[in-house]
């Protein structure tokens, strides 16, 4: 696969977190290094969009029913593993991805690593929840999501204990 014909689009909706230089292109190398991890085979689409509490609080009981914020949410546009090139782009539009920045600067500071650990964590959570994986029934599932999301941080430079930090 070639991942630079994967694109990503980062849109920031939120007013309470200023984005760390180097985020934006984090979450692009952690999109590509699902895909890569993954071995997927065409060039993809990902929307990512940054939001506060507020929002992702709305959306999270619009859309699931649940009256609470949460971290992320992801919106696959796939099912059952069959994909459709779009014929404007050439890529496989893999779905959406939407990432609380509140939560993820007090996850941050909960779990004791960098801001930019938490927000690459969060979009390789989301991204294999956008290939099919889902942790929601516990099990095995939930190990191999595990699993996978640990190689695809290790493989940037982000295994547990350690920050991402730029030149």
């Amino acid at each position: 696969m070639n991942n630079s014909l994967t694109r990503v689009y980062i849109d920031d909706r939120q007013k309470e977190i200023k984005v760390p230089s180097g985020t934006r292109l984090l979450v692009r190398r952690a999109c590509k290094a699902v895909l890569k991890f993954e071995n997927f085979q065409y060039p993809a689409e990902v929307s990512v969009s940054f939001v506060d509490d507020e929002e992702i609080h709305r959306m999270n009981l619009e859309y699931r029913n649940v009256d609470r914020s949460t971290d992320v949410l992801s919106f696959p546009l796939t099912e059952n593993g069959e994909y459709e090139v779009s014929p404007d782009t050439g890529c496989v539009p893999l779905g959406d991805i939407v990432i609380s920045l509140e939560h993820a600067q007090a996850q941050a500071e909960e779990f004791g690593h960098s801001f930019e650990r938490e927000v690459a964590y969060l979009t390789v959570h989301s991204m294999l929840h956008l290939l099919g994986y889902d942790h929601e029934a516990g099990g095995l599932e939930q190990v191999r999501m595990r699993e996978r999301e640990e190689g695809v941080l290790k493989q940037l430079g982000l295994p547990r204990g350690t920050t991402y930090v730029l030149d």
